[in-house]
């Protein structure tokens, strides 16, 4: 499940879709998992939790975490507590799985910056693109964490995805879309993609979304589709993901939203980033 969530934020903070387009994008998110032994795996772990003897601790702990120290421990490392939330969310709700995958995120653009919300799940929260840094940001705690950069390495050996333009087109937000199915292979596993990308929107820079790669070296658009992706489609053997624009707005935003506030303080990265 973590390659699937890491996936999905590698996606959203490499998508600096333009050079010049300045504005709001919405995006809808549906997460399955289809790896029996994940299933499995999920499953026993959500009988536990109903268990009233596991939930009596659950709740222990929950009282737990607003002691000064274990607060502390938790606001240094944003991973482990965005587990712990949704873990405890997750028992509320009596759905673990839905619980710990997000539901959307909304991108914010301008002049080349990406600030990126997710909603819901382990990911919940503020991831920053600037530059080339990504960073996520701890509202509650102000705090932010530092993620992997995209240098590429490790992507030497690894096969060039195979890009097939098919005749299928549909409507996504307005805007006349083409499939494109895009079959990489990583580790002796296959993943297949589709694609479901636009040339109308012309503000946007494509060949630098080409060249553009997220926190592990992987490239997040790939050379040969054109037009800018509305609609993700990708299926692995862990499990499906959609994801589709809902809204596009062009609006003048503040220049100080894509900014690290003064007072934040750095913590340990997320995902396996540096201090």
């Amino acid at each position: 499940m973590k390659k699937l969530l890491t996936a999905v934020l590698t996606l959203a903070v490499a998508s600096a879709w333009a050079q010049t387009f300045e504005g709001t994008i919405k995006w809808s998110m549906k997460m399955e998992i289809t790896d029996p032994a994940m299933k499995a795996k999920m499953a026993e772990g959500q009988k536990k939790m109903n268990d009233p003897a596991e939930q009596e601790k659950m709740k222990k702990m929950q009282e737990q975490m607003n002691d000064p120290k274990m607060k502390a421990m938790m606001d240094a490392n944003p991973a482990m507590k965005a587990q712990m939330e949704a873990m405890m969310k997750g028992q509320q709700s009596g759905d673990m799985m839905s619980s710990m995958m997000p539901k959307g995120m909304i991108v914010k653009l301008k002049g080349g910056n990406t600030l990126v919300t997710m909603d819901g799940g382990m990911m919940t929260g503020d991831f920053l693109h600037t530059g080339d840094k990504s960073v996520r940001l701890d509202r509650a705690n102000k705090t932010y964490s530092v993620m992997p950069s995209g240098d590429g390495k490790g992507m030497e050996n690894q096969q060039k995805p195979t890009v097939t333009k098919t005749s299928e087109t549909t409507k996504i937000v307005g805007y006349t879309c083409t499939k494109y199915i895009v079959t990489t292979n990583q580790h002796g596993q296959t993943q297949v993609t589709n694609m479901w990308t636009t040339t109308d929107i012309k503000d946007v820079d494509l060949k630098a979304l080409a060249k553009q790669r997220s926190g592990r070296g992987q490239s997040m658009f790939y050379e040969g589709v054109d037009g800018v992706p509305l609609k993700i489609e990708s299926s692995s053997k862990e499990g499906n993901m959609v994801m589709e624009v809902t809204e596009i707005k062009r609006e003048s935003l503040n220049a100080s939203d894509f900014a690290i506030p003064s007072d934040y303080k750095e913590t340990q990265g997320m995902f396996g980033g540096p201090r």
